[in-house]
């Protein structure tokens, strides 16, 4: 009986497309579904970038509201859209999570053979800060996106002989809105030098049809018209864009030693948004791997980028220690130079033998489990009962939505952050009213809900019904409700 080859075996001459779908169904699971559970909450970062969402207008655009331009209209586009919840405001991150995610398989797939790069993105898209990023209703998630994207395209346009003009246009429309997120003037910067410098990117500039190059250029030069006239005239946005507001030259070690402190944290977690450590032990030391195997190709194209971004990050983590996380991005490609580097080892140990790339198959699946699995694990509960990291997240809103009734008054101090955020509440649902003073309440015989202990005494015809809490370890009572005394 003639044995079958194991090339002709279905499994085999089909293992990229079936890990592929496996790994979008794991990804489109966990990217839609796990904001729901993990971080549980909202933090203070995301409650302030939905007053600014919620408060954006096309006068305030041109008087100056450029930081983060993109995002925070489309977090407002959502909120219009699927109402005010804790989903919605974080469903603009987990749309360009999906997009993100695409985007670096797109990316590894095209720089790697196909076994590494779709072991690299199942370690990267399925990693802690790549999750985050996801899952955060903030415009981080701008800063790993846009280098992505234009990565992505460049690897499109350069090594082609007739690029696709409409990638090309695309590139520049990116390269526009990519400045609008804080620190990325530097790479748009970079990018045109390069541009200028390499003679096939020069030449296929030439090469492009005229009259959508000159309508391109025009839309770019408008839009870099209205950010140089914001910046001109607002010194908070030229401060925001190029360094931060309260940045002194004196932060920039201690910036870049706090914004890393959560990668590498690996003895005991550390307070703040971020669950610590948020890269393995195991990946680490595979990127760690992938690092030094480049050393005999450091000019090639995708070896000197990991090293230059990760050089960036360093550098823009001293303006703004949140910039750190734009290591995901040099994280995946030396991720996928590692997983190169021992196969290619493993198989220099049986250069003739092709069972051993079956047999391979085994240690790299439990590698990938016992890298993944517990990583996923230390998410979902890390941030569920990690006293230093949960307290940082406020489930006061879904709190707000269950418990109170559309009779009770919501008392919340003028010009703070919680006033500001449930202002949005009030005017999207109409389901409370909020109140900024105590004098407004001695006119009401309504229910008066305040947010935290009230440290003022309120009138004494007012006495203490109810107190919600929430399953923080610390600070759990949230909403405190008093009726009005007959």
């Amino acid at each position: 009986m003639q044995k079958l080859p194991v090339s002709r075996l279905f499994l085999y001459r089909h293992r990229f497309v079936i890990g592929y779908v496996l790994l979008a169904l794991a990804f489109l699971s966990l990217v839609f579904l796990l904001p729901l559970r993990s971080p549980n909450g909202l933090s203070e970062a995301e409650r302030e970038s939905v007053a600014l969402s919620y408060n954006l207008h096309f006068s305030s655009i041109t008087s100056g509201d450029l930081v983060d331009l993109p995002y925070h209209m489309l977090q407002k586009v959502c909120i219009l859209l699927f109402g005010f919840s804790t989903y919605s405001i974080k469903l603009p991150s987990i749309l360009l999570g999906l997009c993100l995610g695409l985007l670096l398989i797109l990316l590894l797939n095209r720089w790697f053979k196909n076994n590494v790069a779709l072991l690299a993105s199942v370690l990267t898209v399925l990693s802690t800060p790549f999750l985050y990023l996801a899952g955060s209703g903030t415009p981080l998630i701008m800063l790993v996106f846009w280098p992505t994207f234009l990565l992505w395209l460049g690897s499109k346009i350069q090594g082609e002989k007739s690029p696709n003009p409409v990638i090309s246009y695309v590139f520049a429309l990116s390269l526009l809105l990519s400045i609008y997120t804080p620190h990325l003037i530097y790479l748009v910067v970079f990018i045109f030098i390069y541009a200028l410098w390499n003679p096939h990117l020069r030449y296929t500039l030439k090469t492009l049809p005229r009259i959508p190059v000159v309508a391109i250029a025009v839309v770019f030069l408008a839009g870099l018209a209205i950010w140089v006239t914001n910046i001109a005239t607002s010194p908070s946005v030229f401060a925001s864009l190029f360094f931060a507001k309260d940045f002194k030259l004196s932060s920039l070690i201690p910036n870049i030693r706090l914004g890393f402190a959560p990668f590498f944290s690996w003895l005991a977690p550390l307070e703040g948004v971020y669950l610590s450590p948020m890269i393995g032990l195991a990946s680490f030391t595979l990127a760690l791997a992938g690092l030094f195997s480049t050393t005999k190709g450091f000019f090639a194209s995708r070896n000197s980028l990991a090293s230059c971004f990760i050089v960036f990050s360093i550098i823009l983590a001293g303006f703004t220690p949140d910039s750190a996380l734009l290591i995901i991005l040099p994280f995946a490609i030396l991720t996928a130079h590692g997983l190169r580097y021992l196969l290619e080892k493993w198989y220099g140990l049986f250069p003739e033998n092709p069972y051993a790339r079956i047999f391979a198959i085994f240690p790299l699946g439990l590698l990938l489990a016992f890298m993944t699995l517990p990583a996923l694990n230390h998410y979902v509960y890390g941030y569920q009962y990690t006293p230093a990291v949960a307290n940082e997240f406020d489930t006061t809103l879904d709190l707000v939505k269950k418990n109170l009734d559309p009779e009770t008054y919501l008392f919340a101090e003028e010009k703070t952050l919680n006033d500001a955020f449930y202002r949005v509440y009030e005017d999207r649902e109409h389901k409370i009213t909020v109140i900024n003073s105590l004098e407004d309440i001695k006119a009401m015989k309504n229910p008066v809900a305040t947010l935290g202990k009230l440290e003022l005494a309120l009138p004494e015809s007012y006495v203490l019904d109810k107190i919600i809490t929430s399953p923080n370890s610390s600070n759990s009572d949230k909403i405190y409700i008093y009726k009005f005394k007959n």
